[in-house]
């Protein structure tokens, strides 16, 4: 029991309890919060194997984090003399320090870290890693895994950005209403992103795939939860993020192979999740505004109806110009031409892929070898070939290796 409940108890509450110490401590000595919450897991592991799981583990956490706190204050001289009666002051005339472990203070402490991790100091690839480690309760060898590198690679990224943050004195705190929209869009853009390496990005590892965009969808719900943060934005990614989920399970076969939308079983789709997805995205249509993750929530939404294809993809086309007219990227636009297809026809969508900037991309020469299929059977098989040499995932390397093997004897791809 003690194997499997201390790595669960980590993954829930190592981020709590750091959030609220990070506020306590600030910024400048992060690390200090993080030293303090590593050795009380450490604790417990010790601690628990020789004398058994207490009967509140979570308490049990809470109780010795907030002793050792205490007992770094007492400790440390600087702390004594200057950071320690700077808190007391802030906090209240009581002469004992208070660590606020409290449900409130927990979750307004993580909301606080996710703005003091989303600054544009850093990179985005560092903001996550800091957001995995931080808010998720990510170890280092699993963001490594997430990223497909090495834990050397990881711990410097996170130090120096760590080191950024602590030169800038950046503040644990949400942003005034005037800085609240604009430091919105970068803490959003973190969670986006953060969601897209889970469910876009090919990774090996199911598991991993599957926690990452589950912890976008926690991270975004605690900026729903606050009445400063809960906007249309805000539920639109959510809508989105509850749509793209609802085909999670039908997306890869019980070998991890990829399964593709149209051939996707519906009958896995989430259904529960499905009807979630609604419910924000009808919330996110309070206000004047209509962002990105608007426009790709409808999209994901008509994506989840298993309705008549033309009315599906004529919505799904509208919608992609739409999104290209307020934001281009070249993946959406990739999109659009097969929608184009659909709703037009092959020709067509292949004079706009070829416009497209995306020849060093898999899934750009996957789509143009499906559009020339009953077309130009060659073309099928260059572009074929040409994804499965960029093709990085295993599962994705066979899923083009057997259409390339089905292309060369003169059969029509499925």
């Amino acid at each position: 029991m003690q194997k499997e409940l201390i790595p669960h108890l980590f993954k829930t509450e190592y981020r709590k309890i750091i959030s609220v110490l990070c506020k306590l401590f600030g910024i400048v000595h992060i690390e200090i919060a993080e030293d303090i919450t590593n050795d009380t897991f450490l604790l417990a592991t010790e601690t628990w194997g020789l004398k058994g799981v207490p009967q509140n583990p979570t308490a049990w956490l809470y109780t010795v984090a907030k002793n050792k706190t205490k007992d770094y204050f007492k400790r440390n001289k600087i702390f004594i003399d200057k950071i320690a009666v700077e808190i007391k002051n802030s906090q209240s005339n009581s002469d004992e320090l208070e660590i606020d472990l409290s449900n409130k203070n927990i979750n307004d402490s993580q909301l606080q870290m996710m703005f003091a991790i989303c600054n544009p100091l850093i990179s985005k690839e560092t903001q996550i890693g800091l957001a995995l480690r931080i808010l998720c309760g990510f170890g280092i060898d699993e963001i490594a895994g997430a990223f497909l590198t090495n834990k050397e690679v990881i711990n410097k990224r996170l130090y120096r950005g760590k080191e950024k943050l602590r030169l800038a004195n950046i503040k644990i705190e949400l942003p005034n209403e005037k800085e609240i929209e604009k430091r919105l869009a970068s803490v959003l853009s973190t969670i986006y992103l953060l969601f897209n390496e889970g469910y876009y990005v090919s990774y090996q590892n199911l598991i991993i795939k599957k926690e990452l965009c589950l912890e976008a969808m926690r991270l975004n719900y605690l900026l729903l939860k606050n009445i400063k943060t809960n906007t249309p934005k805000v539920n639109a990614l959510m809508s989105l993020m509850c749509f793209h989920s609802s085909r999670f399970n039908a997306r890869t076969d019980e070998k991890g192979g990829l399964i593709l939308y149209n051939n996707q079983n519906k009958d896995n789709w989430d259904k529960e999740l499905i009807d979630k997805g609604k419910y924000y995205l009808n919330l996110s249509s309070k206000g004047n505004e209509i962002s990105k993750y608007h426009l790709e929530a409808a999209i994901a939404f008509w994506h989840s109806q298993n309705i008549d294809a033309t009315i599906k993809w004529e919505n799904i086309l509208q919608l992609y110009n739409q999104l290209l007219q307020i934001e281009y990227s070249p993946i959406a636009a990739l999109n659009r031409t097969y929608a184009l297809s659909i709703v037009y026809n092959k020709t067509l969508a292949i004079k706009e892929a070829l416009k497209i900037e995306l020849k060093n991309n898999h899934l750009y020469h996957c789509l143009l070898a499906e559009l020339y299929n009953d077309i130009d059977s060659k073309k099928v098989i260059y572009h074929l070939e040409k994804a499965l040499k960029i093709a990085k995932n295993k599962n994705e390397k066979k899923m083009i290796s057997n259409n390339l093997k089905n292309a060369k004897c003169g059969q029509k791809l499925t």
